[in-house]
C-alpha cells in the first residue's frame, strides 16, 4: 500500500512541477523571439548601442525560463530519489521563490512608481511587455494563479513524500528488507561446519573397515 501511494505522490508531483517547465520553455522562446527581433532592428538604423545594458530586460526574461526549467528537472530528480535530502533541497528552492515572487507582488501593488526603480529600456520589449499584460489582464492573472498554485502543491506534495520515507522502489524491487535478509546476514543463519576429518571418523562404513581389519589381525 506505502508502495502505491509513493507512486502516485511521485506521478502527481511530476505532473505539477511540468507547469513549471512549461512556463519556462514559453519563457525561452519568448525571449529568443525578442533577441531575433532586436538583432533585425541592429541590422538596420537604430538608437540602441550594441555595447549598452539595454538588453537587461530580455536576458532577465531569458535566465527566469531556464531557471524553472532548471526546477523543474530539480523536481523530476527529487521526485524519483531514494533519499530526502533532494525533496529538501527542492522545498527550499520553491519556498524561496514564492517569497520572492511575493516580494515582486507587493512591490508592484504598494508602489505606484516601481517603474521608476527599473533601468531604462531602450529596446521596447519590456514596455511591450507591459502593454501585452495591461491588455490581457484577466489571462494573465489567471496564467499566475496557475504557477502559484502549481508551486504550492509541489512543495504539498514534496512534503507527502518525504515524510513516507526513502523510495527503495527507485533502486531495487522491493517494499522490505526482509526479502533480503538472508543474503546480507549470512553468518547469522549459517551453522558452524564441522571439520572434514570429525565426518571421515564418524562415517560408519569406515568403523565397519576397522572392526574387520582388527579381527582378521
Amino acid at each position: 500500500m506505502g508502495r502505491i501511494a509513493k507512486t502516485c505522490l511521485r506521478s502527481m508531483l511530476k505532473g505539477v512541477n511540468s507547469v513549471m517547465g512549461m512556463v519556462g520553455i514559453a519563457m525561452i522562446l519568448y525571449s529568443l523571439w525578442m533577441i531575433r527581433v532586436w538583432q533585425r532592428g541592429m541590422d538596420g538604423p537604430s538608437d540602441v548601442d550594441a555595447d549598452s545594458n539595454g538588453l537587461w530586460f530580455i536576458y532577465t526574461f531569458l535566465g527566469s525560463g531556464v531557471t524553472l526549467c532548471v526546477i523543474t528537472f530539480l523536481g523530476h530528480i527529487s521526485a524519483d530519489c531514494a533519499h530526502g535530502y533532494c525533496l529538501s533541497c527542492y522545498m527550499v528552492i520553491i519556498i524561496s521563490l514564492l517569497l520572492l515572487e511575493a516580494a515582486m507582488t507587493a512591490d508592484i501593488l504598494l508602489n505606484s512608481d516601481w517603474e521608476k526603480d527599473l533601468p531604462e529600456d531602450p529596446t521596447g520589449r519590456f514596455h511591450d511587455f507591459e502593454d501585452f499584460v495591461k491588455s490581457n489582464f484577466d489571462i494573465c492573472k489567471w496564467i499566475g494563479l496557475l504557477i502559484t498554485l502549481a508551486q504550492g502543491l509541489s512543495i504539498l506534495l514534496a512534503v507527502a513524500l518525504r515524510t513516507l520515507g526513502p523510495n527503495h522502489g527507485f533502486y531495487y524491487n522491493y517494499d522490505s528488507d526482509e526479502d533480503y535478509a538472508p543474503e546480507r546476514l549470512p553468518l547469522i543463519n549459517n551453522k558452524a561446519q564441522p571439520p572434514p576429518y570429525v565426518n571421515v571418523i564418524s562415517d560408519p562404513r569406515f568403523a565397519t573397515n576397522n572392526n574387520t581389519w582388527n579381527a582378521n589381525k
